[in-house]
């Protein structure tokens, strides 16, 4: 079995075969999804999608391009969506530099930092997401040495996967490691540590190759663990097993 360990089925894109991408994946042999929320709204519709399933597994969080609607009301709710039993994981949470009409930096901190410090108190991994921003996020993430978590749709090289594997954390590849430009990428697939790489879809973003231009599913994490596997010289059964058992490991499927 594979895991989507990262795919938003509640967007728009998805309202009306939601169901019929779930069979596709569970027919593409994806025996796991988590569905990670990006504000109080998203969060709560992950946690209902999740609710009564055995293959889907919600998150909750903020997105930094939603932290313009950080507040004590939406961190009270939010706090109560994270602690239900539904959400494996907090987020997606972090920072992103690459939006010009994202928040400002000290506003994207402040809710990042809350939300590291509620996955350090419920004891829940954090997804973290990361553009353009690698220096804060690092420093950020460092300055909680209990954390666990996964850098999300990874697109970045080997050094830097490596900071953040210093940091116990997982990294979890996307469809943009099958880009033929992404030299980089795969390098940082390559040698990312067997105990700690992921696979996901971020659907319904960035399609693998093969799919470029089109809604991404879950069903299409399959060629992301292709690629991989490809790139680290193991056979695709092996690939599932690895990337199946850390996913378990550390969302606690």
């Amino acid at each position: 079995m594979v895991i989507d360990s990262h795919a938003h089925l509640y967007w728009k894109r998805f309202h009306e075969d939601r169901a019929q991408v779930i069979e596709n994946a569970l027919a593409a042999g994806v025996g796991h999804i988590v569905v990670p929320g990006t504000n109080v709204a998203t969060s709560g519709e992950a946690i209902e999608l999740a609710r009564g399933t055995n293959h889907l597994h919600a998150a909750a969080g903020m997105h930094p391009s939603d932290c313009m609607h950080d507040s004590p009301e939406s961190r009270e709710t939010l706090a109560q969506l994270m602690a239900d039993p539904e959400c494996v994981a907090i987020g997606e949470a972090g920072l992103d530099f690459f939006h010009r009409d994202n928040p400002p930096l000290e506003k994207q901190e402040a809710c990042f930092r809350w939300q590291l410090e509620k996955a350090i108190e419920l004891n829940k991994p954090i997804i973290v997401h990361c553009r353009d921003s690698h220096a804060d996020t690092l420093r950020l993430v460092g300055d909680y040495p209990e954390l666990r978590g996964v850098l999300h749709c990874f697109t970045m090289g080997p050094e830097e996967m490596q900071a953040y594997v210093d940091l116990g954390f997982h990294i979890s590849f996307s469809g943009v490691v099958t880009y033929p430009k992404n030299k980089t990428n795969r390098e940082a697939a390559r040698l990312t540590p067997e105990d700690r790489i992921l696979v996901e879809t971020d659907s319904p973003f960035l399609a693998p190759q093969g799919h470029r231009g089109k809604r991404n599913e879950p069903a299409y994490v399959v060629h992301v663990l292709k690629e991989i596997a490809r790139v680290r010289g193991v056979d695709e059964k092996t690939m599932a097993a690895t990337t199946d058992a850390n996913a378990k490991a550390l969302f606690g499927l």
